[in-house]
């Protein structure tokens, strides 16, 4: 069987295939030559250049690619093209066997605007289409959809008429870009609602099971980041919420005479009532919390079926809970940016009701032209209070290293008080700003300071409290080391893109301390002045050194002692301790004044390809106003003016490529 797809998708897919004897086939981009997926397949196929539009997106090259290779089976995972009817006929046109859904069911539930005319005819509750053109004040809010496709892309919640134009143009591109499909629609948009689902798995001899239901409620840009089975909302709510939406579910699979394991999404609120938001006609990102509760293989029962046989027995009742957190390569607290780079360690333990799901391994590269997902972690157990604690302690304890990622933020969203309640709804984020959520986080002083006594360990060697003099193997003196973090970002100006925090306070932003030669934008630097006399260590912090080695550091702060451990690649050192994580980077003594960026100056916070200006030179612009807009991870992120001023420069053109640090543009103060 060949795999049309990559990362963690394309390995958990293989592990069913090995454990029923089947070769695999897998198939790679360019950028993705030496990812774990295409080391594990039986056979590999290049498919030649990096984006997805020459390479995963292109359905001839993957069926030639199978035949190829002597596959006679066809798994497209989740994305790409998996939701393509045309592909879908083309593997099915080539002789070989379609691991999905019929095209003619592809089809009526890929277009949301068809879907939801279908199930109303069905008598499944949906959420009327608004005719752009008949809009008023009075319908907003409203949320403005992509018709083909998901993932959270082609979305724009619009809360003012003046701005629908933007934000109708934003989402069409971005549809275009992602989908191949630029039509949009709008509906009546839910501020805090909750994002329930149903698991269906359907044979060809008129048999649906709906596998219990999952809720996917903590959401960034209308995408998720934590699942979980079963919902607690429908815990909480009981009565007949849970027949009456897996009834639903059923309903919605034998409207379109469906085939296979797909999804039946749903927006439920308080009350109980629920509407029809889609159905993903394939395996979904989040399978595996539905596999953990059920015990079945849903990839098993995807080639089943493929296969003609039958779904036996009676439908698989749900037991215990499963919570999944997604790990993403993006900094949550600067926008939700997605973050590229090279992961240079790797290490979730798995096991003891801990599931990872990964697609990188250390040395995989995390590029601009895919999805910024590292990895599922996911625990389940019978409590659903112990699993999200189990799940919490696994990622707080994850070693990843060379990526910014999402991780304080998980650990610190699954230990909040709403969750752990299971008082969540799709406003979570709005009401809990990531920068509030991870603010009791990892000191970056004393991290410093952690790094530095590593550093001269590597230098000197282990440093070991004598016996009467101090350290054996380091003179007396002061040492002064310096290093720069990744400043907090301030909070940025609600758009069109996010809901609005309405009920949150303002914060002061603190002014910035004196700056240190070698910070770049975004950064700010950490001085640390220690001394080694005769009673040992002597910091500001407080603290007593225990032990240091280069990759180990124990001290004792008033009394408690603890241990941090120290990772390094290239100029950057990685402390992780019982707080946290924190990258710092190594500040040279001297710095290259051509290194140094003007005051005011935007660069680009990822590679990506420029395509929107929002001002020209000469312009006055306020703080916060977004100027240039890159595409990059499928996505459109904005990159706003740091303070108000002058635009007096604009080296970027649309459909420019940039790379990670490229000057955007220059604001100078009025």
């Amino acid at each position: 069987m060949l795999v049309a797809n990559r990362g963690e998708i394309a390995r958990r897919i293989f592990g069913t295939c090995r454990r029923r004897g089947l070769a695999t086939v897998a198939v790679f981009s360019d950028a993705d030559a030496g990812e774990p997926h295409v080391r594990e397949a039986d056979a590999a196929v290049r498919l030649p250049g990096v984006t997805p539009a020459d390479t995963y997106l292109r359905g001839d090259l993957i069926i030639a690619a199978a035949r190829r290779a002597g596959a006679d089976a066809v798994h497209p995972g989740y994305g790409f093209l998996s939701e393509n009817a045309g592909f879908a006929r083309d593997v099915r046109a080539a002789g070989l066997t379609w691991i999905g859904p019929s095209p003619e069911a592809i089809e009526v539930m890929g277009s949301k605007i068809e879907s939801k005319r279908r199930m109303a005819v069905a008598g499944v509750p949906v959420l009327d289409r608004l005719d752009v053109a008949d809009l008023t004040a009075d319908d907003l809010p409203v949320l403005v959809k992509a018709s083909a496709g998901g993932g959270g892309r082609g979305m724009r919640i619009v809360r003012s008429m003046a701005e629908l134009p933007d934000a109708i143009a934003s989402a069409a591109r971005e549809a275009a870009a992602a989908f191949g499909d630029p039509t949009v629609f709008c509906e009546r948009y839910l501020e805090y609602g909750h994002h329930v689902e149903v698991q269906v798995m359907a044979d060809e001899h008129g048999t649906i099971w709906a596998l219990g239901e999952r809720e996917c409620s903590l959401q960034r840009r209308h995408q998720k980041v934590i699942e979980e089975a079963p919902s607690p909302l429908v815990d909480r709510l009981g009565g007949d919420l849970r027949r009456r939406l897996l009834g639903a579910g059923r309903t919605a699979a034998a409207a379109v005479g469906y085939r296979g394991a797909g999804t039946v999404e749903f927006l439920a609120d308080e009350r109980g009532d629920f509407w029809f938001l889609e159905m993903n006609t394939r395996l979904q990102v989040e399978h595996p919390v539905t596999e953990c509760v059920t015990g079945v293989d849903l990839v098993g029962l995807q080639l089943d079926v493929a296969n003609g046989r039958p779904l036996s027995g009676p439908e698989p009742a749900v037991t215990g809970h499963a919570i999944e957190a997604r790990l993403y390569a993006e900094d949550p607290a600067d926008d939700w940016r997605p973050q590229t780079g090279t992961v240079v360690a790797f290490d979730i333990p798995a096991g003891d009701g801990i599931r990872v799901d990964a697609g990188v391994r250390p040395g995989s590269v995390v590029g601009i032209h895919y999805d910024a997902m590292l990895a599922k972690v996911i625990a389940y157990g019978p409590d659903r209070e112990a699993v999200a604690a189990r799940l919490a302690a696994t990622l707080h304890r994850a070693r990843v290293h060379g990526v910014t990622t999402n991780r304080d933020l998980l650990v610190a969203s699954l230990r909040h008080p709403d969750f752990r309640s299971g008082a969540i709804d799709t406003g979570f984020y709005s009401r809990n700003p990531p920068r509030r959520l991870v603010a009791a986080g990892p000191d970056p002083e004393m991290a410093a300071l952690v790094a530095a006594l590593a550093d001269a360990a590597l230098e000197r060697g282990p440093l070991l409290p004598g016996l009467t003099s101090g350290f054996r193997n380091i003179p007396v003196g002061h040492r002064s080391r310096t290093y720069a973090v990744r400043a907090a970002a301030p909070p940025a100006p609600p758009d069109a893109t996010e809901p609005a925090a309405a009920t949150e306070p303002t914060e002061p932003v603190a002014p910035p301390g004196p700056a240190i030669p070698g910070t770049a934008p975004g950064e700010r630097g950490i001085e640390v002045r220690y001394r080694f006399g005769r009673d040992g260590l002597e910091t500001g912090a407080g603290a007593t050194l225990v032990s240091a080695s280069a990759e180990e550091v124990v001290l004792e702060v008033d009394g408690v002692r603890r241990t941090w451990s120290v990772g390094r690649f290239e100029d950057r050192v990685v402390v992780d301790g019982p707080a946290g994580s924190v990258e710092l980077r190594r500040l040279p003594r001297f710095t290259d004044p051509a290194e140094l960026m003007p005051a005011g100056a935007l660069v680009a916070p990822m590679p990506g390809t420029v395509v929107r200006v929002g001002a020209e030179v000469g312009d006055p612009v306020a703080a916060g106003q977004p100027l240039v807009w890159l595409e990059a991870m499928k996505m459109e992120h904005a990159v706003r003016a740091p303070a108000a001023g002058t635009l007096t420069e604009l080296p970027v053109e649309v459909g420019q490529q940039v790379t990670q640090g490229t000057p955007l543009a220059v604001v100078s103060g009025d």
